[in-house]
């Protein structure tokens, strides 16, 4: 008899819990416990790397010495995101597929529970990344595990009215953020990867990933902080 396929569960892990301002041990300590005891349990992951600050830092860097295009910007994110990319699958040598995926729309044979990913192309968030490698693989379920504790109804640092949301259907969320994306772009979930999100009847979980223990509970299906887009 096989054994039943493992759910594989797509999580975009932000740059800012990575490396918020140095690389931080005390996070990835406790993601690499969190994921192997899941993985005991019965799931897998996809696992798909932000660049966060370094990443602004470096295109700030570059730019103030050599204006630079877009693209040429983008690209030096998208190594960023490369490069924190290995780190996660070095911290996770053995669980994991050997190579870091660059192409989240290539096919993927592995056996390993965990498949680590970064940033593709210009153009393309992280989000939209996550979100081809969940309809590349068929997965379901996609956790954005950000440094902020929900979505809300507009930006909250702008707007005091703004309320935060617990859960929404894709087009409710699609009507409060912006059609287009854009890399300096201040939106939980880009819209984009949220218009394939909701083609592929994707659900989404947004979360701090600070705390780990809500990332747990939603994998439990228990009740956490934070907000489910579906």
């Amino acid at each position: 008899m096989n054994p039943q396929p493992r759910e594989r569960i797509v999580v975009s892990v932000g740059g800012s819990l990575i490396v918020p301002d140095q690389i931080d041990t005390d996070f990835l300590s406790r993601f690499k416990a969190l994921v192997l005891e899941k993985i005991e349990a019965g799931l897998s992951f996809a696992i798909i790397a932000g660049g966060g600050k370094v990443c602004r830092r470096y295109q700030a860097a570059a730019n103030s010495i050599t204006p630079l295009s877009q693209e040429d910007l983008d690209w030096l994110g998208i190594h960023v995101t490369r490069l924190n990319g290995q780190l996660l699958r070095n911290i996770f040598a053995e669980y994991a597929h050997p190579q870091v995926v660059r192409d989240p729309t290539m096919p993927i044979n592995t056996d390993k529970p965990i498949l680590i990913a970064a940033g593709w192309q210009p153009g393309c968030s992280t989000d939209y990344d996550a979100v081809l490698m969940a309809k590349n693989l068929g997965a379901k379920r996609l956790v954005n595990l950000s440094n902020i504790d929900y979505a809300y109804t507009a930006d909250p640092k702008l707007d005091p009215g703004a309320e935060k949301i617990e859960k929404i259907g894709w087009a409710d969320f699609r009507k409060l953020i912006p059609e287009e994306w854009d890399p300096g772009l201040s939106s939980p979930f880009d819209p984009i990867a949220a218009k394939e999100a909701e083609a592929l009847g994707l659900e989404v979980a947004i979360m701090n990933g600070a705390h780990l223990e809500r990332f747990s509970d939603y994998l439990e299906g228990k009740p956490f902080v934070g907000t489910i887009i579906s």
